[in-house]
C-alpha cells in the first residue's frame, strides 16, 4: 500500500512492489535515505500514523518518538500537522494522539474496490452461522493478511476478526493459504522476509508453515491448530489473485477448540472452506488459483 515510498532512484515514477515485498513506511524510510526523490517527510508522517495499533490507539510524542526512532521535536511537528487536517485527534487531558475519523477516508476506496466481497458474503455468513464460528477473507500484504470481509456467528468465543486487523502469515491458516497462490521465486523472498524480520517466529512455525503451503496444493486447505490463538482452530484455502487489483486473497474458518470433535477440522470443515472458495470464484468469475511446486531447501 506504500509502494509509492519506495525508491527507484531518481525516477519520478515509483517502481511497483511485489506481493511479498510490501513494507512498512519505517522499513522503506530506512532504506530510501539517499533517494533524492524520496519525500523523507511525508515518509515520516506515515511512519507515524503506522505507530497506531489497536493495542495502543492513545500515543503521546514521546511514545510515538521512542517506538519510530524520530526525534521529539520532528514527531512534535508532524502530529500537530496531521491533527490538523485531521488524521490525528489530540486529546488535552491525556495529551496523547488518537487517529481521526479522516483517515477512514483512505479505506473506502480501497475496500470499494474489492466488490467480491459483498458478493461473498451472504454465503461466507451461511457457513459461519452453519459451523458457529467466523468465516473471513484476508489480503496478502507482505509478512500478514489483513481481514477485508468477515461474517461471524452469535457466539465465537474470544477472537473476533474485524476488517483492517493484520495477521501473520506464518502463524495462520489464512496466511499460509494466501502464499499458497505467490509464485515459488515469490514465495522464497517472503520466506527470507519472515526470517529477517522476525527470526523467533519462524523458527517456531516454520514447519508448518510449509506444511500448510504443501497441504493448499494438495488438498486445497490447511489447518491450524491453536498455533496464532491457542482456543481458536482454523482451516484456511486459496481464493484468487485478482489480476486486475494485484492483489493475493484467501479465505478462512475460525472455530473455538471446544466446539470441533477429533479429526471434524480436517474431514470437515477444511473441504466446506475449499467448496466455499470455489463457490465465491464462480460467483465473481475469477480462475481457480495455480499453486506452484515449492523447494523447502530455499530458505532453510
Amino acid at each position: 500500500m506504500l509502494g509509492c515510498l519506495i525508491k527507484g532512484g531518481m525516477s519520478s515514477t515509483p517502481r511497483q512492489p511485489t506481493f511479498a515485498h510490501s513494507q512498512s513506511a519505517e522499513a522503506v524510510l530506512a532504506e530510501s535515505a539517499g533517494d533524492a526523490a524520496f519525500a523523507t517527510t511525508l515518509a515520516k508522517g506515515l511512519v507515524v500514523l503506522e505507530a497506531f495499533k489497536a493495542a495502543a490507539p492513545q500515543l503521546g510524542n514521546m511514545e510515538l518518538s521512542a517506538r519510530t526512532g524520530i526525534p521529539r521535536p520532528t514527531v512534535a511537528r508532524l502530529t500537530h500537522t496531521l491533527a490538523e487536517l485531521g488524521y490525528l485527534r489530540y486529546d488535552p487531558d491525556l495529551a496523547k494522539y488518537r487517529l481521526g475519523a479522516r483517515a477512514l477516508l483512505m479505506v473506502h476506496p480501497l475496500l470499494a474496490g474489492m466488490q467480491f466481497r459483498q458478493q461473498a458474503r451472504p454465503l461466507m455468513q451461511d457457513l459461519a452461522a452453519s459451523v458457529r464460528g467466523t468465516v473471513s477473507i484476508g489480503l496478502l500484504e507482505g509478512t500478514a493478511t489483513i481481514y477485508v470481509e468477515t461474517a461471524r456467528s452469535g457466539d465465537v468465543g474470544p477472537h473476533f476478526p474485524d476488517i483492517g486487523m493484520p495477521i501473520p502469515v506464518v502463524a495462520t491458516a489464512m496466511g499460509r493459504a494466501a502464499v499458497a497462490i505467490l509464485p515459488s521465486a515469490q514465495s522464497a523472498l517472503l520466506e527470507q522476509r519472515i526470517k529477517t524480520d522476525n527470526p523467533d517466529l519462524w523458527a517456531i512455525h516454520r514447519e508448518k508453515y510449509r506444511a500448510g503451503i504443501r497441504a493448499c496444493a494438495e488438498r486445497g486447505f490447511c489447518t491450524c491448530f491453536g498455533e496464532y490463538m491457542t482456543s481458536i482452530h482454523a482451516v484456511g484455502a486459496p481464493l484468487f489473485h485478482a489480476g486486475d487489483l494485484k492483489q493475493t486473497f484467501s479465505i478462512n474458518c475460525g472455530i473455538p477448540a471446544y466446539r470441533l470433535q477429533p479429526g471434524q477440522l480436517e474431514a470437515e470443515i477444511g473441504p466446506r472452506i475449499r467448496a466455499l472458495a470455489a463457490s465465491i470464484r464462480s460467483l465473481v468469475n475469477e480462475a481457480d488459483p495455480v499453486i506452484e511446486p515449492r523447494d523447502d531447501e530455499v530458505a532453510t
